[in-house]
């Protein structure tokens, strides 16, 4: 049993074959996937989703650091109504990005505070991008530490140092398909961070494990992952699969499977 606590499968790129997609996903034993939303453009879809497998996807709301631009109170708005309109498993994704673009810095750190209260309000947890700003992300974290504030930094991939300060925290550490890239430093990273506080995940359809780079990932490859993962911890995959799945559903408070 896998759970894969991150995936787009929502998107464009798996309207041709999304059941499919699905299916292979049961197939490798995932039965539940947790889809982060992007921006007001991505709700409708990620929705309809969720509602056509009720009891395997599983929608959060926020607004994506990327999708931070001059509308950004607008899109807000947006994320604050769905939040009262209805539960979610999570905020996300939410945080910081500082690879693309730097010039809404300040309005990206405004939003990812903001989404954190209202997590904190709501009681559930948040699912954080941190790319290229790690530290920061951080920072931010430390400054609003609260009893309520948990989650994950998905798509971890940060140095020993910041994953022993996220853990601190009470975060977790998403691992994807880096983990198996020939020059990850991943592997090194998470070494001695306990598999307690380590969940899987695919960012399908981006960042596919080896043996599939190049192709559109999906949560089936989380196999892959899991795979790659026991090496580095050096034990069993039932093992990784078990931990793992306890830690998604402690974070998501879903029922013991």
């Amino acid at each position: 049993m896998l759970i894969d606590t991150h995936a787009h499968i929502y998107l464009p790129k798996f309207d041709q074959d999304r059941q499919e997609v699905m299916n292979r996903a049961a197939e490798a034993g995932v039965h539940k996937i947790y889809l982060p939303n992007v921006d007001s453009t991505t709700i409708p879809a990620m929705l309809k989703l969720e509602a056509a497998y009720p009891d395997r996807c599983f929608a959060m709301m926020g607004l994506h650091p990327c999708s931070v631009k001059e509308n950004v109170e607008e899109e807000l708005a947006i994320v604050k109504s769905w939040l009262d309109k209805r539960s979610f498993c999570a905020v996300g994704e939410i945080g910081m990005d500082l690879y693309w673009d730097k010039t809404f810095f300040t309005q990206q750190a405004d939003a990812f505070k903001k989404q954190i209260e209202w997590a904190i309000e709501l009681d559930i947890p948040i699912v954080i991008h941190s790319r290229e700003s790690t530290d920061i992300v951080i920072d931010i974290i430390t400054e609003m530490k609260h009893p309520k504030l948990r989650g994950i930094f998905h798509c971890f991939s940060g140095n020993a140092l910041q994953a022993r300060k996220v853990v601190e925290q009470g975060f977790y550490l998403g691992i994807g398909g880096v983990l198996t890239y020939k020059k990850s430093t991943l592997p090194d990273a998470i070494k001695d961070i306990p598999l307690e506080w380590l969940v899987l995940e695919t960012d399908s359809p981006y960042l596919p494990p080896v043996p599939f780079r190049g192709k559109r990932n999906e949560s089936a490859y989380i196999h892959q992952i899991g795979d790659y993962l026991a090496s580095v911890k050096q034990l069993p995959l039932e093992k990784i699969a078990a931990q793992t799945t306890k830690n998604a559903q402690r974070i998501f408070d879903k029922p013991e499977i």
